[in-house]
């Protein structure tokens, strides 16, 4: 990696200064960014582009070559491109194009992580350490058309384009466990590996009671001062419904950063979990006895791009939105089905959508209702009106979720469709049910004129096929812990 030109990431010949458009406030955070790393004694940084599953993947480089990388990126095997959640290379990447009409991606050669410099972090759990995220791009410049966090940045910028822009407020359950055993063995280490043995850290039931979060503070205490630390919006840490089973919540927060905060928050909890001796997981539903799901709330509201104001606050009588946040709300109805791959992308997610279980199971919305799959919260005036959407588990690619969200809204402000009714009891509603598994999903989004064109077909393609292997090894494997071994550690 020869370092070009003079200053961190401004050089006149490197990669990134010939094929990358940073924006102001980038280039003078790279500029910054070697001097940040020596006052925090960084040793090494980790470089990770956000794979098509919603995981962090790339290389640690000493922090000497910081400042070259910040000019011309860093190299990566392309096959990470291609795999589904057990790692196994999907497509032939030794055939000509890979099966992709890419001749990028032939032969298993490099593409060029590009760290964006206003994603650095200081690992607190990991003293020397430190985190930059990246955007993906083929050698010859072109950026990679399957990087799903530079998908949802260009939807974010059709978004402003139309005038708005996209606020989050987040909620992600998730399990943490005493890690028994690894599971180290040699015959555990297979592809998937046998996932750890575990117990939980508490009994479950009493919901959000005193006892059972002071059982819980002592890890929960810990992992709120990690995410703190790290800069993120961290509201509130909570004992939820099942045994060992939490609750996280974000403040809001405008455009990327939203779904840049769930892919750092999951992967600080897991590590720093793992260097504490526990293992924490963001599978929807593990393969354990006394087991509650886990989901992850959306949500989400438009601002005016012009004053800041929320789109959404309704001034109309007794409309709980206005109407464009009905509008908004009519079209996440109306893609719902097509696009639910995108909030709930594992065979064990669909398990989670059960009548009667605080879970939604059919396209409805309703007014503060926890049983709908829209919960639309708010009053006329109220400045903080919003939807929340229940339908994502939290392993989903939050790239994806929230992609499919603003295309899916969009269209309803742009057809000026109309919601139906609120419904009271939603479990009970005469319309259509979510796909009841992930082979219904996989058909309705390939029968998706409405996401081929937003997303473009060659995405849609390539993310249907993994999809499908991984559907494939599911039905063809005789074993019955299938999901504990795919999901469990991964997520």
């Amino acid at each position: 990696m020869k370092s070009e030109g003079n200053a961190s990431g401004v050089g006149r010949t490197g990669f990134v200064a010939r094929h990358v458009a940073w924006s102001d406030e980038q280039r003078s955070a790279a500029a910054e960014l070697p001097r940040r790393a020596q006052e925090l004694n960084v040793r090494t940084v980790r470089l990770c582009f956000v794979d098509q599953h919603g995981v962090l993947r790339g290389k640690s480089i000493a922090v000497e070559l910081l400042d070259s990388v910040l000019q011309n990126g860093c190299s990566l095997t392309s096959t990470l491109l291609l795999k589904d959640t057990a790692h196994r290379t999907v497509y032939p990447v030794w055939q000509k194009g890979a099966g992709l009409d890419s001749a990028e991606l032939t032969g298993a050669g490099d593409f060029v992580m590009v760290p964006d410099p206003g994603t650095f972090k200081a690992l607190p759990w990991a003293p020397g350490g430190a985190w930059v995220l990246a955007d993906c791009y083929f050698q010859s410049g072109v950026p990679v058309p399957f990087s799903t966090r530079q998908l949802c940045q260009r939807v974010l910028a059709d978004l402003r384009a139309s005038g708005y822009r996209y606020l989050t407020g987040l909620e992600l359950e998730f399990h943490v466990f005493k890690l028994l055993d690894p599971r180290l063995e040699p015959a555990s280490c297979g592809q998937p590996s046998d996932p750890p043995q575990v117990r939980m850290l508490a009994h479950g039931y009493q919901y959000l009671t005193d006892n059972r979060f002071d059982e819980l503070e002592p890890v929960l205490d810990q992992l709120r001062d990690t995410l703190l630390r790290l800069g993120l919006p961290v509201r509130t840490m909570e004992a939820e419904m099942g045994p060992s089973q939490c609750e996280l919540t974000f403040g809001t927060v405008e455009g990327l950063a939203g779904a840049d905060n769930v892919v750092l928050a999951r992967s600080a909890i897991k590590q720093s979990c793992r260097r504490l001796g526990l293992q924490a997981t963001f599978m929807c539903r593990p393969a354990l006895p006394n087991i509650a799901s886990s989901g992850w709330h959306l949500h989400q509201s438009l601002l005016d791009a012009k004053t800041g104001t929320n789109a959404f606050a309704s001034r109309e009588g007794k409309e709980m939105l206005s109407a464009c946040g009905r509008r908004f709300l009519a079209g996440l109805l109306a893609h719902a089905r097509e696009g639910c791959v995108f909030a709930t992308p594992t065979i064990n997610g669909y398990k989670r959508y059960r009548p009667y279980s605080l879970a939604p199971n059919k396209v409805v919305w309703g007014r503060d209702n926890r049983g709908a799959m829209l919960r639309v919260v708010g009053a006329p005036g109220d400045p903080t009106s919003h939807i929340e959407n229940r339908i994502g588990e939290p392993a989903a690619n939050p790239y994806l979720y929230f992609a499919s969200q603003v295309v899916a809204g969009l269209d309803g402000i742009a057809r000026e469709l109309e919601p139906p009714a609120a419904a009271d009891a939603p479990y009970h509603a005469d319309t259509h049910t979510l796909p009841s598994s992930l082979v219904e999903a996989i058909g309705e989004l390939r029968a998706s004129a409405f996401f081929r064109e937003r997303f473009g077909a060659d995405f849609v393609d390539y993310l249907l096929t993994l999809k499908e292997f991984e559907l494939h090894r599911f039905l063809s494997e005789e074993v019955t812990d299938w999901e504990q071994r795919e999901y469990f550690e991964l997520f």
